[in-house]
């Protein structure tokens, strides 16, 4: 290292043990200038030697100076200068990246090079929404790491990450994404327009997507994906021909059912049956008598486009998963739940207490009795 280097390295001990907080900042300006200068010519001895004292002066900053506004923009500084250079001192950008303080973390989360798949993979798990959104805007990102940021469910995340076009994602990740685009417009147009969206989650986007979010994904959609989106949609619109979309006569499934009961053979097994072969008014009729409910209250679950109410009725009942998902899929007069729905559905499922499904379908049976009396 050149004399004038050492000279700031011995400068330095100095400050480090006893020096002022400004001499420490003033010291770590001066040695990150001295790298930048010559960065491209400095050996890994050399390159070690910078890493030991920056991180050194950065810790001593951070102890003595904690909540000092001038200390968090010379970190800040610091951590912009050595973000864009692939030699930067590793450990000191790793102990940059990990600050709790956004402007420092901030910018080597974005671009430095230093910074490893296992690096960013912790940061993701243990760090806040903005450490993420930083990440998330990285040039390159692999799955694993995109697979950790999209697992802690911030819309915001997984919307940098579908509009990044350097961003791998898994199908998983995809999947997680789709789930959340069901209350986020942005989202899915966002992700909609991906080229990479498996064509299967696409069509489950699109099968849920309003018609203001078709419409856009149409306008928004690049050329070699135009005709996909377009025939995914068409797909979708024709999936609405479904079973709960016709008109119904409850009559003999009523006086089946009921026959049933009295013989004492209306259970969890009678109504998987029902649902399993697809008997729609078999299965609403005896899903209304097990949940102790109406058929005014269920038929407006089996018609709904969302999965969450129905499951809160098969909840209440006690039923099983597999029981329940017969039933999700009963609406439809082919096929089945896609991947994302299906991931929702059993989420929702398996975090709800039988309790808290009893009382939400009491309510809504209350609801249902109240719109029926006349004024």
């Amino acid at each position: 290292m050149p004399g004038a280097g050492q000279a700031i390295i011995n400068e330095i001990e100095a400050a480090i043990g006893g020096g002022s907080t400004a001499k420490c900042i003033e010291s770590a300006g001066r040695v990150t200038d001295l790298f930048l200068a010559s960065a491209g010519r400095f050996d890994d001895e050399q390159i070690e030697l910078f890493d030991n004292v920056l991180e050194r002066l950065i810790k001593t900053i951070e102890m003595r100076s904690v909540s000092d506004i001038s200390a968090r923009i010379a970190l800040a500084e610091i951590s912009a200068q050595l973000a864009p250079i692939p030699q930067a001192p590793p450990s000191a950008v790793r102990h940059l990246a990990r600050s709790d303080e956004i402007s420092i973390a901030a910018p080597v989360l974005q671009e430095s090079a230093r910074l490893g798949e296992d690096d960013l993979v912790e940061i993701a798990k243990s760090k806040g929404e903005p450490h993420l959104l930083a990440i998330s805007s990285r040039w390159w990102l692999k799955e694993a790491v995109t697979d950790a940021l999209i697992s802690r469910r911030f819309p915001s995340v997984s919307r940098r990450l579908v509009g990044n076009p350097g961003a791998r994602l898994s199908a998983n990740g995809f999947a997680i994404i789709v789930a959340q685009a069901q209350s986020n417009p942005e989202l899915a147009v966002e992700a909609g327009i991906r080229v990479d969206l498996p064509a299967d989650l696409r069509q489950t986007l699109l099968k849920n997507a309003t018609e203001a979010v078709r419409t856009k994904l149409l306008s928004r959609a690049p050329p070699h994906l135009f005709e996909e989106i377009r025939n995914a949609i068409a797909t979708a619109t024709a999936s609405a021909d479904r079973e709960m979309s016709k008109v119904r006569d409850f009559t003999a499934a009523k006086r089946f059912v009921a026959q049933l009961k009295d013989r004492k053979e209306l259970n969890e097994a009678a109504l998987a049956d029902f649902a399993k072969w697809k008997r729609y008014e078999e299965t609403v009729v005896a899903l209304a008598e097990l949940s102790q409910s109406t058929i005014e209250v269920i038929r407006p679950l089996m018609q709904s486009l969302r999965d969450d109410g129905l499951v809160v009725a098969c909840k209440a009942t006690g039923l099983g998963w597999e029981t329940t998902l017969a039933i999700l899929e009963c609406r439809y007069s082919t096929g089945s739940l896609g991947p994302a729905e299906l991931v929702r559905a059993k989420a929702h499922f398996a975090s709800m207490t039988i309790e808290n499904a009893k009382r939400m379908l009491a309510f809504w049976q209350v609801k249902s009795v109240a719109s029926v009396r006349p004024n």
